[in-house]
């Protein structure tokens, strides 16, 4: 099985957000929604136009665990879901496949778009995770509020969260380095 990863510079997370929003706005707002909501996507891909427009606040039931889960929506996103949906009818999907009457895209072309749009600039290790972990990652770096990404995530320990997230290996690696016995 191969890792997932964050990814950790946020000059590459908005890299891949400019190239996406210039080759399909469906795929950049998918990228959004994933980086923004922490969401999995087997929850982004059931939204349907009506679901968020004009919301602040989305809820939904998540497939994984069945639980209830609610965000707000940021200025960002919300920016990005109007200029999107603008002409889209409520019942569409909100990440509508070309095949097909009315369906959502496939997780596996999901992680297509994610691994094409990653490799253009040589991130390895992605996933459809990786936007779900992107938003953790950055979220701990400006907060250092690992109980809060727990609660977001629903995990049940915070070291999961903290292993998720990338943390855990980033300090193994920075102890590794710094650590000489000899004199």
């Amino acid at each position: 099985m191969n890792t997932v990863e964050p990814i950790r510079d946020e000059g590459t997370v908005q890299d891949i957000a400019d190239y996406l929003k210039a080759k399909n706005e469906r795929d950049y707002l998918m990228w959004m929604f994933g980086v923004y909501t922490a969401f999995r996507i087997s929850d982004i891909l059931r939204f349907r136009v009506r679901d968020v427009k004009n919301k602040r606040s989305i809820g939904l039931r998540e497939k994984k665990t069945g639980k209830e889960r609610k965000f707000i929506v940021n200025k960002r996103l919300q920016k990005a879901i109007e200029q999107y949906i603008r002409d889209k009818p409520d019942y569409e999907y909100l990440f509508k496949s070309r095949q097909g009457e009315n369906k959502p895209i496939s997780r596996q072309q999901a992680y297509n778009i994610i691994k094409d749009a990653a490799q253009k600039f040589g991130v390895e290790h992605v996933g459809t995770h990786t936007m779900r972990k992107t938003f953790g990652y950055h979220v701990y770096q400006k907060t250092k509020d690992a109980v809060m990404l727990m609660k977001i995530y629903n995990h049940s320990d915070i070291h999961i969260t903290l292993r998720y997230i990338g943390v855990e290996q980033d300090y193994i690696d920075e102890t590794m380095a710094a650590f000489d016995i000899m004199y």
